[in-house]
């Protein structure tokens, strides 16, 4: 049976880079790699595609590839191959799945961070404030500092990986030597071996604990916003940095305001007589209560600017305004001498349409004939 061509194992074309031709030999061997696969026939095709790439992988053997095909290699026999040799497939899963000589497991981590969600005032957020909160956190054991032995008791370089945290294994195959890393069984990839473990943390190195936790949210944070204090996350692994801690801003709705970028809205209720004549009536804002001006013939739904009433950028550069929508409030319940007034003032061509609006009342009879 003719074997496959190297090029089409590897899904690459004949004129392809070696970048390319790696790029795609590492994509094909993460996903059969038999740690990762235990499909049948994954492991064939594993060794399938290394054998196509210690042809195509290196310059000699691919040009003698190019030139005679898979003649160039047909007196090799068995293990032909062995120049792809003493590979170590550590080094180039390393990457994916955490272990490798390049990533050994008891390197210096950052530790993780933490999230919490809280909830302020509408005025908080316009203003700004300082919290203060607990949380949950990891923190370095303060009894051995993170050594993990007892304080006084002897720790020692692990006698199996000699330090590394990891055992180097070579596997003879028919394609030459496969050589891959583990975490040391007998250290659990920590390096180092102790008799006593840390009476407080238990060896672990780490302990719980209740953090106390103070936080100065700026003026004109917004709901959803995000902030980070950084290095008040989880503890780092073997001398690592501490993780952050992000706290994800909510707002509590207002009863009277609702907020549009900077600004900030409200909805204020004037009768049908202060729309009419006009009046100066009392609006409530952030900084307290202000007198605004209603102008005669106000209309429902107007909306008036109170300059530098609103939310201040978060930078601090600016603040916005608020805007005052005026709501006329029709009477519901009217005594006999009201109503007749309501009627003269009819009578008197106070119930007319104005002339600036009977275009649209115009237009519409139109339409409806």
């Amino acid at each position: 049976m003719a074997k496959q061509d190297y090029y089409d194992i590897l899904g690459v074309p004949r004129g392809a880079s070696e970048e390319e031709i790696k790029k795609a030999y590492r994509k094909l061997a993460r996903e059969l790699h038999p740690d990762v696969n235990q499909e049948p026939g994954a492991e064939e095709r594993f060794k399938t595609i290394n054998e196509a790439y210690s042809v195509l992988g290196d310059p000699e053997r691919r040009a003698q590839y190019d030139r005679f095909g898979h003649a160039a290699f047909d007196n090799m026999g068995p293990g032909g191959f062995g120049g792809f040799g003493d590979f170590d497939l550590g080094d180039l899963f390393g990457e994916f799945f955490g272990f490798g000589g390049g990533r050994p497991s008891n390197r210096p981590r950052q530790g993780a961070d933490l999230r919490y969600e809280m909830t302020i005032e509408f005025e908080e957020a316009a203003f700004g404030v300082e919290k203060d909160f607990t949380i949950p956190r990891t923190e370095v054991c303060d009894h051995c500092h993170g050594n993990q032995a007892e304080p006084g008791t002897p720790i020692t370089t692990c006698p199996e990986c000699n330090g590394s945290g990891q055992i180097r294994y070579v596997q003879q195959t028919p394609l030459g030597q496969f050589a891959s890393t583990r975490t040391c069984p007998r250290c659990s990839g920590e390096g180092k071996t102790f008799e006593t473990p840390c009476s407080v943390c238990k060896g672990v190195g780490t302990q719980r604990k209740t953090s106390k936790v103070n936080v100065k949210i700026p003026a004109g944070v917004d709901d959803g916003q995000i902030l980070r204090l950084a290095g008040r996350g989880e503890a780092g692994y073997k001398g690592g940095p501490p993780g952050d801690l992000l706290i994800s801003i909510r707002v509590r709705p207002h009863e009277f305001f609702r907020r549009e970028g900077q600004n900030v809205l409200c909805e204020v209720p004037i009768s049908f007589v202060q729309a009419t004549l006009g009046d100066e009536i009392e609006v409530p804002t952030l900084d307290g209560v202000v007198k605004m001006r209603i102008p005669e013939g106000t209309q429902s739904g107007k909306v008036m600017r109170l300059r530098h009433k609103g939310i201040q950028d978060v930078r601090g550069r600016s603040r916005g305004d608020q805007l005052v929508e005026v709501k006329v409030i029709t009477p519901k319940k009217l005594t006999a001498r009201q109503k007749e007034l309501l009627r003269e003032f009819a009578k008197a061509g106070g119930g007319d349409i104005p002339e600036e609006n009977k275009g649209f009342f115009e237009r519409m009879k139109d339409a409806l004939r």
